[in-house]
């Protein structure tokens, strides 16, 4: 077997400053100006240029107007299609959340894991009068979240605290996390058709979010409601219903073997 290259000195560097860079367009939500980019990711300002037009050559960004618009390119709407079609489980997973917040009327959302963060991959508003709206893309600590402890049932205590950056171990209301009760909390998730939090991100709203399994039997994502706090009980049961429906038919699908996808 080939064994692995592993990368040193300016080339890991150099890995580094494109990561940092695609995550801060992320986080950013929109183009950021080229003059910007290197105060904000503490690179000199030659490097970054230069890191700039290798990318928008390839098609991994573009640069656009006279103030040096910077953003993802092409390539990456490319890269991005390529996955779907090569994992059914999101693919379905994207259908399946338009379907549920257009017959509930409630915010919906398909999520999964990066290290200790949840990422809102899909979502759809409901139809109340004050919606609640999810913004796709959206990274949350895992802490604050339904589907987080979902994702992380079958993890030990030490790989929990493994993969929790300090900006992942403070509550909304900028209490520390209490990692051995989060974990007991993860832990009680595991095998559960669904798990929720009231009151976490913030005063009014809360979630349900049910597990889907996938080929390898593990947590890959979730499918959520965002509702009201004040919600009705009886309401709120047909909602974790459908929700557990939901979640059965596309870890059905996760289940079967990747080549049979399509």
């Amino acid at each position: 077997m080939a064994k692995t290259r592993v990368a040193r000195g300016p080339r890991e560097r150099g890995i580094d400053r494109v990561l940092k860079l695609f995550s801060f367009l992320q986080a950013n939500g929109g183009p950021a100006r080229l003059a910007e980019l290197p105060q904000a990711l503490a690179a000199p300002k030659s490097t970054i240029y230069d890191l700039v037009n290798i990318l928008v050559e390839s098609g991994l960004l573009e640069l656009r107007g006279k103030d040096g618009q910077v953003y993802f390119g092409k390539l990456m709407h490319l890269y991005g299609a390529s996955y779907l079609r090569a994992n059914d489980i999101m693919a379905r997973g994207r259908e399946m959340v338009d379907g549920l917040a257009k017959e509930t009327g409630e915010t919906s959302e398909f999520c999964t894991r990066l290290r200790g963060k949840q990422v809102i991959v899909h979502a759809r508003p409901g139809s109340r009068p004050l919606r609640i709206s999810s913004e796709i893309g959206s990274q949350i600590p895992i802490p604050w979240t339904a589907s987080g402890r979902l994702m992380l049932s079958h993890m030990s205590l030490a790989e929990i605290d493994a993969i929790l950056d300090p900006e992942d171990r403070r509550m909304p209301n900028g209490a520390p996390v209490d990692l051995d009760a989060f974990v007991a909390e993860c832990h009680a998730c595991r095998d559960r058709p669904i798990a929720r939090t009231i009151g976490t991100i913030n005063s009014f709203t809360q979630c349900l979010a049910a597990p889907i399994i996938n080929h390898s039997g593990s947590v890959e994502a979730t499918i959520c409601f965002v509702l009201p706090i004040d919600i009705p009980e009886e309401k709120k049961n047909d909602l974790e219903a459908r929700l557990i429906e939901a979640s059965k038919t596309l870890s059905l699908a996760g289940l079967k073997d990747p080549s049979e996808a399509g």
